[in-house]
């Protein structure tokens, strides 16, 4: 099938569809809702059988859906309409949810029901929700709409007076909606208001917008006030205990992007060290038999110098226990993003910054291939992308979880050439003409294509408890009776690679490239990045996405890829 994927933005939703469905053999292109004259050349241009909209915040044009069959992905029940369902549904305390897809008419969210999934809530922020629960709920209703279509089977009207639909039109979410009361507010409200919240619009405080909120067993004070600091977290009293608010947005000041929350604010409160039980956790160590699980939580999966430099502490330290395999576990939702573009468009100078960050990365990366004592395991549960992607294959073996989707390629900001010893990495695990293709893609990539390119070793378990307990399990066999061998023949392999050629020759060639990016003349990633911080729309889709706008391809017919 045809399939034109509209979207407001590549959102981490859009990249699953296209991924998925393009794994399904459909043909698929995408096209930016730009505005409406926009839109219909994109549908003249591919003609096709479907109009998918999976992340859209506008109508589609009624000369469009009257002619086009067009589908909308609403993360809602059925029945529920409005723009803040998810928002709702934290905010409410809901115990189940879901998403629906259904046909685009005249009135907003109200056409016919193609298919619906429903899913139990989860304490967590309506990000995490929408890249978990939604997507996989989104994917399999797809699916299911798309069989319906080719059987010919009609959608069912929205009625409400059908005993099973519990949804409603919905009003937006206002910042009044949102207001933390301190004096009175439960900790557990306080988190459901920050987690609706979190990452757009955040909760309005007074002069910031708050974000990354989360519980702070033990501490408790006057509510409202400022009571502790950890790392790049602020301690916030509740009525009945505390939160940490990890980050912070001012809209009228210099920088109005959202940073860490010590960053805005410098209070004269107790240091509560980053490694205490009471702490902002980012980086936590357990341990089970021969087996290590260093765990990086870092927000939105972007890493910045300093926490480089405190992951990199965290990993020698798990190299002098005696263990045999280290599990890197990443986050909850992301792996990995690479360096942190938020702090350096906040830095003095944003080119030193990237400079010192990028370094930090590669310091972590080498410490990761020279570990000559362990087996290591990069275990993603979450997205990654960029230098996120590459740091992940500096372990002995990577696994994701079924439903990950990567974004191994820099080119996409400014033409960035990368670091974190690509060049010795990608066609040492996938060969060299699978690592041009990765390398020049700028494509989103499922866990099946990575395994099958030799950028991932396995996938299994699209539930997140199911991979959990997988990648125990493999880790610890990986650590019974014939761990010896494996590691002397790891340790004998990077030898010969070192002695053909050095890691710091790779290093060398790559920072040479990135210093021109960070100090040259050209300063496309410089305006990429900013672009990226203050979330500028695009102007345009990009013909790797658009393929139908792609003159170099044929049209109609089956789009090249």
């Amino acid at each position: 099938m045809r399939i034109l994927l509209l979207i407001h933005a590549f959102n981490s939703l859009s990249q699953r569809v296209f991924v998925e469905l393009e794994a399904a053999g459909h043909d698929v292109s995408i096209e930016f809702d730009i505005n409406d004259e926009t839109t219909r050349e994109a549908v003249a241009l591919f003609r096709p059988d479907l109009i998918l909209a999976p992340y859209l915040k506008r109508a589609i044009p009624e000369d469009i859906w009257k002619a086009h069959l067009c589908l909308i992905v609403h993360p809602g029940i059925i029945g529920d309409r409005g723009p803040s369902a998810l928002d709702w549904a934290i905010l409410r305390g809901e115990e189940r949810w879901g998403v629906t897809v259904l046909q685009a008419e005249a009135e907003m969210d109200a056409g016919p029901i193609w298919a619906s999934r429903e899913f139990p809530m989860r304490a967590a922020t309506k990000s995490s929700l929408y890249r978990g629960e939604v997507a996989d709920g989104a994917l399999e209703a797809i699916f299911e709409a798309l069989e319906k279509i080719e059987r010919g089977v009609a959608p069912r009207p929205l009625d409400y007076g059908a005993r099973d639909v519990r949804g409603r039109l919905q009003p937006p979410v206002r910042q009044s909606d949102r207001k933390i009361d301190w004096a009175e507010d439960s900790t557990e409200l306080v988190l459901r208001k920050l987690r609706a919240s979190d990452g757009v619009p955040g909760v309005r405080d007074g002069a910031f917008f708050l974000h990354d909120g989360h519980p702070a067993p033990g501490l408790q004070g006057r509510p409202g006030e400022i009571i502790a600091r950890s790392g790049p977290a602020i301690c916030r009293a509740t009525a009945d205990g505390a939160v940490w608010i990890g980050h912070m947005r001012d809209p009228a000041g210099r920088h109005t992007f959202k940073l860490p929350a010590t960053r805005l604010l410098d209070p004269d409160v107790p240091e509560i060290p980053l490694d205490s039980e009471q702490g902002y956790r980012e980086i936590t160590y357990r341990e089970a038999g021969d087996v290590g699980f260093l765990r990086f939580n870092f927000y939105n999966g972007a890493m910045s110098s300093a926490q480089c430099e405190r992951l990199l502490a965290a990993w020698r330290e798990a190299c002098r226990r005696p263990t045999r395999v280290i599990v890197l576990e990443g986050g909850d939702d992301f792996w990995s993003n690479g360096i942190h573009l938020n702090i350096i468009e906040a830095a003095p100078s944003p080119a030193d910054e990237s400079w010192r960050n990028i370094n930090a990365m590669d310091d972590l990366a080498e410490a990761i291939i020279r570990t000559q004592s362990h087996i290591s395991v990069a275990a993603m549960r979450g997205n990654a992308g960029a230098g996120g992607v590459f740091l992940a294959r500096a372990c002995d073996f990577v696994w994701l979880r079924s439903a990950v989707v990567l974004n191994p390629h820099y080119k996409d900001m400014g033409n960035l050439y990368g670091s974190e010893f690509w060049t010795y990495l990608l066609p040492r695990c996938c060969g060299a003409q699978n690592a041009a293709r990765i390398a020049e893609a700028r494509l989103p990539m499922g866990a099946r294509e990575a395994v099958e390119l030799g950028l991932a070793d396995a996938a299994f378990g699209r539930d997140r408890a199911d991979f959990d307990a997988e990648v125990a399990r493999r880790a610890g066999a990986l650590a019974g009776e014939g761990f010896a061998a494996l590691l002397e023949s790891r340790n004998a392999r990077r030898a010969a690679d070192e002695a053909a050629r050095p890691l710091a020759d790779y290093r060398a060639h790559e920072l040479a490239e990135m210093h021109r990016n960070f100090y040259g003349f050209d300063p496309s990633y410089h305006v990429a990045r900013y672009n990226f911080v203050h979330k500028v729309c695009k102007s345009r889709t990009p013909l790797t996405l658009a393929r139908h706008r792609d003159k170099r391809l044929s049209h109609p017919g089956r789009i090249a890829s």
